[in-house]
């Protein structure tokens, strides 16, 4: 019967640093920044006004998260006249670049540039925060000819 003994090392501790033993700079990473106002929720909101305005999903996917009763019928008005649906053959559109400013306490305007290839549309719509701090769509608005 063979023992053989195994002997580990523990590295040390260094103290007074948070540096790594390697690191010899000063210099430290940039502390976080500050999150806005509602870090996912503009974006959050235009991949799926840009799924329900192409066709992919229906209306009726946003409606709790719309503010009544126009905002869901303009929302259903704009998925029914298809102004994201590409052509045939076309990539389906994305989402390319979403800004936000704040309306007023509560609402936030926001606007997105959406693309499907080489063509570039402009979606806006407004978010206001409910009672429930659920954020819904209360306003939606597309500029730009259809791609069809």
């Amino acid at each position: 019967m063979n023992t053989a003994t195994t002997t580990r090392t523990v590295p040390t501790r260094r103290t007074g640093t948070t540096a790594p033993p390697s690191r010899t700079d000063p210099r430290r990473p940039a502390t976080a920044r500050r999150a806005g106002p509602v870090p996912g929720a503009p974006r959050w909101f235009a991949d799926r006004l840009v799924e329900v305005l192409s066709g992919r999903r229906p209306a009726s996917w946003l409606l709790s998260h719309t503010g009544g009763a126009d905002t869901y019928d303009r929302l259903w008005d704009l998925a029914a006249r298809g102004v994201l649906r590409p052509p045939a053959g076309h990539p389906a559109p994305v989402v390319r670049r979403c800004g936000c400013r704040p309306a007023r306490p509560g609402a936030l305007e926001v606007f997105a540039t959406v693309a499907s290839g080489p063509a570039v549309r402009a979606l806006a719509f407004r978010l206001e925060r409910g009672a429930d701090q659920r954020w819904r769509c209360t306003a939606v608005d597309f500029a730009g000819p259809s791609w069809r």
